[in-house]
């Protein structure tokens, strides 16, 4: 693989990442401790997922020196389609190697204009999310939930972790468009509605990113949790908008106003640091001359249920026939094939 997997950059850094946890205050910041664990645990997967495919490799090859008779060459067929899926996880592996793709992530859907239509398709890619996190080992929780008037989201927030978490759902973000006749509208017409997806991986908390207590408004409101449950009942819910940037964060999953404003606190430094993180980056592209192909404001993906199915990524053109088993969380096979053509 040479430079694309860096076998032994990879050993060098899980001996750095070991001489670390053996240090006597490692656990003394209990967030840093798990992000190394994690990190560690995800190079040695990395790594055993190598090993075992130049193995299996090696293998396949020794069977074609042997005669070929029958059976031989059964073995080798299943052996290739066995090969053939390692082959595959290994250059995911490899995609996923940005310097975020390892975290955990927050993920934010927003409706656009249309009222109860836009509000209940948000609540649908909601699910969608949550079911595709239930079916590939990752967990989530609800960092904020506003619900509609009459059906749906206005917005929800939710953190969203596990190993390659960021990796897989970067690309999702965007404007996510949906075709279909309407359960509100009497006339059975035929109804499009928009909603935002904004996707932002966990970073560190101990970057270096300096917030003047003036430059911030926080208001606190009652919580409400999804689907009609009372999270809190007291103004425990915290607004923080940064002002100079306009950015704002909200949390309401803690039962204390205080443990909410910590953590909407954390996701700001991690907005704001994206945000310096995005400013070097078009500096750099300005100067080579680049253009970038990905805007949040895209619309990146069409759900058409009337008058044919089909799901379209626009960016892509991956599209699949069958959008009631997307919107139920079946989409690993399109979040990969997206990484491969969009990095």
């Amino acid at each position: 693989m040479g430079g694309l997997f860096d076998l032994n950059a990879k050993k060098e850094e899980i001996l750095t990442l070991e001489g670390e946890q053996t240090k006597e205050n490692f656990w003394n910041d209990i967030e840093n401790a798990n992000s190394v664990n994690q990190k560690l645990s995800n190079l040695k997967k990395e790594i055993t997922l190598y090993e075992t495919l130049q193995k299996d490799v090696n293998d396949t090859f020794d069977l074609l020196n042997e005669d070929l008779d029958e059976d031989t060459i059964t073995l080798i067929t299943e052996s290739i389609a066995e090969l053939k899926t390692k082959i595959d996880e290994v250059e995911t592996s490899v995609i996923l190697s940005g310097e975020f793709d390892s975290n955990n992530c927050y993920l934010e859907i927003h409706p656009g204009a249309g009222g109860t239509e836009s509000c209940d398709w948000a609540s649908m890619l909601e699910r969608m999310y949550e079911r595709f996190c239930e079916k590939n080992g990752f967990t989530y929780e609800i960092i904020d939930y506003q619900k509609g008037d009459e059906a749906g989201i206005k917005s929800v927030t939710l953190k969203i972790k596990g190993m390659y978490a960021y990796g897989y759902l970067k690309y999702e973000n965007g404007i996510h468009r949906l075709v279909r006749k309407s359960p509100f509208d009497a006339g059975n017409r035929r109804h499009t509605s928009f909603a935002s997806v904004s996707i932002m991986p966990e970073v560190n908390t101990n970057i270096d990113i300096i917030i003047k207590e003036e430059d911030l408004k926080i208001d606190v409101y009652h919580s409400s949790g999804a689907g009609g449950q009372s999270v809190n009942t007291s103004n425990s819910a915290v607004r923080i908008t940064h002002l100079p940037t306009k950015t704002v964060v909200t949390c309401q999953v803690e039962r204390s106003q205080l443990k909410n404003k910590e953590r909407a606190m954390q996701m700001l430094k991690n907005k704001l640091y994206l945000l310096e993180l995005e400013k070097k980056n078009e500096a750099l592209a300005n100067l080579k001359g680049e253009s970038k192909s990905i805007n949040f404001g895209s619309q990146i993906r069409s759900y058409v249920l009337e008058p044919y199915k089909l799901v379209k990524d626009h960016r892509t053109n991956y599209e699949n026939t069958n959008p009631d088993k997307i919107l139920d969380g079946s989409i690993l096979d399109m979040l990969i094939f997206n990484l491969k053509e969009l990095r």
